[in-house]
């Protein structure tokens, strides 16, 4: 699929506009926006569908060929890794099961691996970092990746990271609700079956709403 139709944008947008696309997206598809939702796997999957469009889109402007093994650049969105780490740390393998789940875009695994993890050292926090700004949590990702930095200050990875997280003017960014009334739940279903033209078929049957 063309990564700039994904994204709504053309080959001659803008990189700034691109950025703007990229998040405006990512605040109406995140996940978290459909916890306990039907529409949750979708949402999941175009998710994964953004990010790699982005990914591909910003590569391709910065000279890069793709995100294979050996890539030294890193997206903000934390969608690929260089192929050159050396991470030799109590967690080495833990740790590579983490990289591996988020390249596949599969954040919840990789949160999960990550409470396995003996300690939080510098890599623990690059890898949290990542997760958090692939969900767009801007904010957290910054300390992350600045407390990864701290801890192992000589790390090209943890630095591009957080560069190129800067350079996305995501901070400050859009945090997704964690909870969910069961009116909200409701309300948002009904906008949902709206859009797709199908019927609500009395989720709010009973006085529940």
């Amino acid at each position: 699929m063309d990564p700039y139709k994904v994204l709504g944008v053309t080959p001659q947008t803008s990189d700034d506009d691109v950025k703007r696309a990229y998040r405006e997206l990512a605040r109406k598809y995140h996940p978290d926006n459909y916890v306990n939702n039907p529409l949750a796997d979708l949402a999941e999957a175009r998710m994964k569908e953004i990010n790699e469009a982005y990914d591909t889109i910003m590569s391709e402007r910065s000279g890069k060929t793709g995100a294979g093994a050996g890539s030294t650049g890193q997206s903000y969105n934390g969608q690929t890794y260089g192929g050159q780490r050396t991470y030799a740390g109590p967690n080495a393998a833990l740790y590579a099961q983490v990289r591996q789940a988020i390249n596949q875009g599969n954040l919840n695994m990789a949160e999960s691996l990550l409470t396995r993890a003996s300690g939080r050292d510098a890599e623990w926090f690059f890898l949290t970092g990542t997760i958090y700004a692939r969900k767009g949590w801007y904010d957290e990702a910054q300390r992350a990746y600045i407390k990864a930095c701290e801890l192992d200050p000589g790390n090209a990875e943890y630095h591009n990271a957080l560069n190129n997280l800067n350079m996305t003017g995501g901070y400050g960014g859009y945090r997704p609700m964690q909870e969910m009334s069961a009116c909200d739940f409701c309300v948002q279903l009904a906008i949902c079956n709206c859009c797709c033209n199908t019927c609500l078929n009395g989720c709010c049957a009973g006085g529940g709403c």
